[in-house]
């Protein structure tokens, strides 16, 4: 437990959060018999803590256990204590917890658009939490609404009450959860990976939303990452997490400079560089892909609106050579992903050509397409969607070959060749997605493409929902899988660093528009465009030295 410390004026400064001793139990048949084992954390007003560590390390088990919301009948807390203020909170009951949530401690959650109500506007889900815990008539409800969205930075406090979560940003419906969750001026926020799913600028602008909300409410934070940028912007203590137990715990700068555990040497070491890799490039190899004005315009409108036409990518012209990589970087809206997928022809530019080793494909016949498809190959961002969870992974493998003519023992024979090349073991071909990690399953995903042996290989935010240390082996893997067959690839990123380390060439997108295009060491180096200069310094770490760290 947090020994209380004595404040200037001789007054006993008591933690606001006390996770101690704590032990909570798995349900049998699980990987280990406790979720976490003997974690003690602590919080006090006006600090922020960092609970950093991989998926399974027991993070985010610790933060549900603080609000109750864990399933009773699996997940049993069996020692130790929650205390909230000096209130032991695994000793009340339902009633008194949810008097607690939202008045003296709130939750942000990860996804907003999973975590609100998209029946309901986003001034009536805030309403809701304050008249579910207080007795405040509808005018000082009103006042109390515009007033939190407006210290949250929304513009125009009216016209978003009255919007629903689908009308808004990202970054707008996270700012709408710290509303809802600081409404109420809780001396507890909890923080579960809320700028995971953001673009490098908007995940600026919420933490220093967070970092201001906690200086000027005097609110102790709680803050559940794998991202040490966000950690060394944020954070005036880190406690890390392996297998559910806290195995190293310090200020932030004593975690960071000089990390005593393996296992957080290794975390910090697998963080990428901002430095780009130096790799030399052949001026000689055949490009690959070229594209010269690409456009795709979208046309809203409808009933009582004005029609309206959106330049999704606008005039994009870049090209990749045999064996190279090309990024492409922006924030969400930028056009990336509408690149990409005018590129593999899964949507239909507007204007423009598209060249695939000198054939233009822009216009293509859906019959010739046919052809063309298996030498544009897709590796996407959440590979848990990607498979299809009632098929074999060996049959998701040879399903695009067989398509295309080979033959089932041929097929099958190339898998295991391919599970063997993404390093992971042929006699699992037989098995289901569910039995395999994240990171497995981007593999699985990467050897399926492979499978049809394109020319072209894209990967659309294909690291992004990894944990640090297997999205270091995934790009590790992608880089070794260029250079022995020799690829061309399109790497689609929000994330700097990641692409700083994988891309020979990068291209910034803003508005639809490549506004900035050049080597990564040239862009990454001297970045001429204001817009790419503001995309680097929004980056979480950008001073600090990741990657330099022996494991």
């Amino acid at each position: 437990m947090a020994d209380s410390v004595t404040t200037a004026d001789g007054k006993a400064d008591r933690p606001v959060l006390e996770i101690d001793d704590l032990t909570i139990r798995l349900p049998k048949g699980a990987d280990r018999e406790h979720a976490i084992e003997n974690v003690s954390i602590s919080v006090r007003k006006r600090e922020i803590v960092c609970l950093v560590g991989e998926s399974g390390s027991g993070k985010s088990v610790s933060a549900f256990s603080v609000m109750g919301l864990l399933p009773s009948r699996d997940m049993a807390p069996v020692g130790g204590a929650i205390r909230l203020e000096g209130e032991n909170l695994l000793e009340v009951d339902e009633a008194r917890l949810r008097e607690l949530r939202g008045a003296r401690m709130s939750m942000i959650f990860q996804e907003p658009m999973t975590a609100l109500n998209p029946t309901m506007t986003c001034g009536a889900q805030i309403e809701e939490v304050l008249t579910t815990h207080t007795d405040y008539g509808p005018e000082e409800r009103q006042r109390r609404i515009l007033g939190i969205l407006e210290q949250v930075h929304l513009p125009d406090p009216p016209r978003m009450a009255a919007s629903y979560p689908h009308q808004l940003s990202g970054g707008q419906r996270q700012r709408i959860m710290i509303a809802m969750a600081l409404v109420l001026e809780p001396v507890l926020l909890i923080a579960d990976e809320p700028t995971t799913a953001l673009d490098v600028t908007t995940q600026a602008q919420i933490l220093k939303l967070i970092k201001e909300i906690q200086e000027t409410h005097d609110t102790a934070v709680l803050f559940i990452t794998h991202d040490f940028g966000v950690v060394a912007d944020i954070a005036d203590r880190v406690a890390v997490m392996q297998w559910g137990k806290v195995v190293e715990e310090g200020t932030a700068e004593e975690v960071l400079q000089r990390p005593s555990h393996p296992y957080t040497r290794m975390l910090i070491g697998a963080v990428p560089s901002f430095t780009p890799r130096q790799r030399p490039r052949d001026p000689a190899a055949m490009v690959v892909l070229a594209t010269d004005g690409l456009s795709k315009i979208y046309t809203g409108g409808g009933f009582f609106q004005k029609a309206r036409a959106v330049h999704a990518a606008d005039s994009v012209s870049i090209e990749i050579r045999k064996g190279e990589t090309l990024g492409i970087v922006g924030e969400s809206g930028s056009g990336k992903s509408t690149v990409a997928r005018c590129i593999a022809r899964l949507i239909d530019p507007s204007d423009g050509h598209v060249y695939l080793d000198g054939d233009d494909i822009a216009r293509a016949s859906t019959a010739r397409l046919r052809q063309l498809r298996r030498r544009v190959q897709i590796v996407f961002q959440d590979p848990y969607r990607s498979l299809n969870p009632r098929r074999t992974v060996g049959a998701s493998i040879v399903e695009g070959p067989m398509n295309y003519g080979t033959g089932a023992a041929e097929a099958m024979a190339r898998a295991r060749e391919l599970m063997t090349l993404v390093r992971l073991d042929p006699g699992a071909l037989d098995r289901y997605p569910h039995q395999f990690s994240g990171g497995q399953r981007q593999r699985i995903c990467i050897a399926r493409a492979l499978a049809m042996e394109p020319d072209l290989l894209i990967a659309d935010e294909a690291v992004s929902a990894l944990d640090v240390s297997v999205q270091a082996q995934v790009l590790d893997l992608l880089d070794d899988i260029r250079q022995r067959l020799d690829l061309a690839m399109l790497f689609i990123t929000h994330d700097l660093r990641v692409a700083a380390q994988v891309c020979d060439t990068v291209a910034v997108m803003h508005r639809g528009k490549v506004v900035e295009y050049g080597t990564a060491g040239e862009v990454f180096g001297d970045p001429r465009h204001d817009y790419t200069r503001s995309l680097f310094a929004a980056a979480p770490g950008r001073g600090f030295a990741f990657g330099g760290v022996a494991a």
